[in-house]
């Protein structure tokens, strides 16, 4: 483990929130009780929380609260059950349970940390609620715009043609130009145990082609799931992209003016295959005051020298 993060550490408090709709969300708080409170929004959708984020805070300065969004990790009820339904897992739903938890924990207003998906989620929460935000960082920045979800499942496939064409394959009937996560949408709520499981295969083996020039094959993130894990994963990634996560295109970046009093980092690799630079960039010159990073070397995944640029700017908001 690098030794640029903070010792490992436990919760000091966690629960189990009612929505009032059935679903039970896990969050937990770390560090400082009485420290500056800071929510980490995981990425996915649907990957859950990685406890090893609670190491990026320092723990004297910060009250780090971490929760598993809707269908995922810890939360109940868990998306790999095929009877658990997604009508009511969509991005206002989780604006709404960021909401719901800064209220239970009796938190102001809060700095937000997250990458991928979670950026996308924190700016539409951060748009929605501004006065709730005292700063934002961001790595591996995405808005989910259609644009981003058809690089991801189609375009990139000019590095990776063999893969891609394995992919799409796992979808019959799926033309090269038609609605390949749709497709993958239905094939994972399929009554049949094997054409999920399948599915849900084939999803996380193109997921970790794209990220294999950054693991160099000695890992897969998404195939290296437990089997749960990766059902709840693959059902609510394609539940999200399949309806453009309930956003109207580029709405995060013609709406960036309402984060124009809040201070915001955004970190990206020059090499991020799954998620472009021109994301981080165009949010970057529709942001008032923003900063961004650019890794040199890195990609989608977080490295060292991502993290240091995380890292500085925990440190320089501590006291802010």
């Amino acid at each position: 483990m690098s030794s640029d993060l903070h010792p490992p550490l436990e919760p000091y408090e966690h629960g189990l929130l009612p929505t009032g709709d059935g679903n039970l969300l896990y969050w937990e708080a770390c560090g400082n009780p009485h420290g500056k409170p800071a929510l980490v929004v995981h990425g996915g959708p649907g990957s859950g929380c990685n406890t090893t984020v609670r190491r990026l805070f320092d723990p004297e300065r910060y009250r780090t609260i971490l929760f598993d969004q809707r269908g995922s990790g810890r939360s109940r009820p868990h998306a790999s059950e095929p009877d658990t339904s997604l009508e009511h897992n969509t991005t206002g739903h989780l604006i709404a349970d960021m909401e719901l938890l800064r209220v239970h924990l009796g938190i102001d207003n809060w700095l937000l940390y997250g990458g991928s998906w979670g950026s996308t989620l924190i700016l539409a929460y951060a748009q929605a609620h501004p006065e709730r935000v005292t700063e934002i960082i961001l790595d591996a920045v995405t808005t989910t715009r259609r644009s981003e979800t058809d690089w991801l499942y189609r375009g990139v496939g000019r590095f990776f043609p063999r893969e891609w064409e394995r992919f799409l394959a796992g979808a019959p009937g799926t033309a090269p130009d038609g609605d390949l996560v749709g497709a993958y949408a239905r094939l994972v709520n399929d009554p049949d145990p094997e054409v999920r499981l399948k599915a849900t295969a084939d999803w996380c083996a193109w997921e970790d082609a794209v990220l294999s020039g950054e693991t160099g094959g000695d890992s897969a993130p998404f195939g290296d799931r437990p089997p749960a894990a990766k059902l709840a994963l693959v059902r609510i990634c394609s539940h999200y992209f399949a309806h453009g996560a309930w956003l109207e295109e580029g709405q995060l970046l013609r709406e960036a003016h309402r984060l124009a009093d809040i201070p915001g980092v955004l970190v990206h690799g020059r090499l991020d295959l799954s998620s472009p630079l021109d994301t981080a960039w165009e949010l970057h010159k529709a942001w008032p005051g923003s900063e961004l990073h650019v890794v040199e070397n890195g990609g989608h995944l977080a490295t060292s020298a991502s993290r240091k640029h995380v890292l500085a700017a925990l440190e320089r908001f501590a006291g802010r």
